[in-house]
């Protein structure tokens, strides 16, 4: 097989190669891994102001953003010797050298990987153990509408601003929306994290019947605010990041005044970098602006006085002390009848998990076999009752299938069953550490 075709670039005073540059990376808009590139170049000062200096995880989609991605902490082997890369700790014990990336050669070197989107730690390279951003993620659950997302934003802002602490907000590039917050590197990621969890809190306080900080999603409504991304070896998308969707979204920096109107669709590769050449970036000042977690954490305190203890933590982690029992409220209620001699389980909530799968097409399998498998209920169900998470595992994502019975009657919603398929992406992981490898860079790409 001949070479390859490829484009060099010009950035940061080196030459970088685009492989595959035709390769069409969003199929229903046409653009490819070239357009990607071109992009990056052309909004890299503000890139490179949610990324610089910081390591980053490769989630690569070697195949476009229609296909799955896979998750590449460590650098790969064979890498320039002018891309830098640093040994982060992860939770699990295990070590790993990412990449660092710090100008737009290094930038555009991961784009010919196939990254579309940036997944940077909270975390400079020079200290990982104190992040020096708060992420506040706004999910809005199935059926939440655009405008309370909005609203529950607004609210975080007036939180923020009483709590000393400026917020940087920009659409996530897909349904819902981020706010940044710069601190002061003296706190550990623990306390960033409990931070972040007093203020998801005090947000739903105030907007009850909008926001949630509850961690299982049988128990939320309205906009969850995600405390979690605070934890340790967590990585949200950066600030114009070109997201996975089928438009090729961005998630766009936004005036606080820009928030109550805007519409996250109009901010696509193709229109962004006129919006930076003709506006800037919004989020410019965000270094400037570093803000102290004291207040927030006097909050916490409060709140734990109260009897508001810890929340969950994500599944890959250590039980901590004062976490509440990992396991669904629905389902330690379920085991509790079991146990008293209630016999055959039978669902006490109408959300049910049909399927978990590594990969998408085995998860849909799976619902069609529950489907079948109670006609009568399938029937009844609405397009936003059943729910397809892409769940992030060690190394690449999985998918999970949910079905909201809620408009099934109570007296003929199926029972609670195990999932079919029913993937565990921790199992290994579970059974104790063991060597770990890299792995095998794609030649695809």
């Amino acid at each position: 097989m001949g070479k390859s075709q490829q484009i060099v670039l010009e950035a940061a005073g080196r030459e970088v190669v685009i492989t595959n540059p035709d390769k069409v990376f969003f199929p229903q808009a046409g653009h490819t891994k070239l357009d990607l590139a071109k992009y990056y170049l052309a909004v890299a000062e503000a890139a490179l102001r949610g990324i610089a200096g910081r390591p980053i995880v490769l989630k690569r989609y070697v195949n476009g953003a229609d296909q799955e991605p896979f998750f590449q902490k460590r650098a790969p082997d064979k890498h320039p010797e002018w891309v830098e890369t640093v040994e982060l700790r992860f939770p699990s014990g295990r070590t790993a050298r990412e990449i660092v990336v710090r100008n737009v050669a290094q930038l555009l070197w991961i784009v010919n990987l196939g990254c579309i989107d940036l997944n940077p730690h909270p975390v400079r390279a020079d200290d990982l153990n104190h992040p020096d951003e708060l992420r506040v993620d706004l999910d809005p659950g199935p059926g939440v509408s655009w405008d309370d997302v909005r609203r529950v934003a607004l609210i975080l802002r007036d939180v923020l601003d009483e709590y000393g602490l400026r917020g940087w907000p920009k659409t996530s590039g897909s349904r819902g929306m981020h706010v940044n917050v710069r601190i002061k590197r003296r706190w550990s990621f623990n306390q960033v994290r409990r931070a972040a969890l007093a203020l998801s809190r005090e947000v739903e306080r105030r907007a009850p019947e909008h926001a949630t900080s509850k961690w299982w999603k049988e128990e939320r409504h309205g906009v969850f605010i995600d405390y979690n991304q605070n934890a340790k070896d967590r990585t949200v998308a950066s600030a114009w990041s070109v997201r996975p969707m089928s438009d090729a979204r961005v998630s766009m920096p936004l005036e606080w005044d820009e928030v109550a109107d805007c519409d996250p669709a109009v901010f696509t590769l193709v229109t962004a970098p006129a919006r930076f050449a003709e506006r800037g970036d919004a989020a410019a000042g965000i270094d400037a602006a570093v803000g102290s977690l004291d207040k927030l954490l006097e909050l916490s305190a409060s709140q734990e006085a109260a009897g508001l203890g810890d929340a969950p933590w994500p599944p890959h982690y250590k039980k901590q002390r004062g976490e509440p029992p990992r396991v669904a409220p629905s389902r330690k209620k379920a085991e509790s009848a079991k146990g008293k001699g209630s016999g055959r389980r039978k669902s006490i909530h109408p959300l049910v998990t049909v399927a978990n799968a590594e990969r998408l097409k085995d998860a849909l399998a799976g619902l069609e076999r529950w489907k079948a498998k109670h006609p009568e209920a399938a029937a009844l169900l609405q397009v936003d009752d059943i729910l397809v998470d892409s769940m992030r595992g060690r190394s690449s994502t999985w998918t999970r299938i949910r079905i909201n019975l809620r408009h099934v009657p109570e007296g003929k919603r199926p029972a609670e069953e195990t999932p079919d398929p029913d993937y565990d992406p921790w199992r290994e992981w579970r059974r104790g550490p063991r060597t770990s490898r890299a792995p095998k860079t794609r030649s695809s790409s």
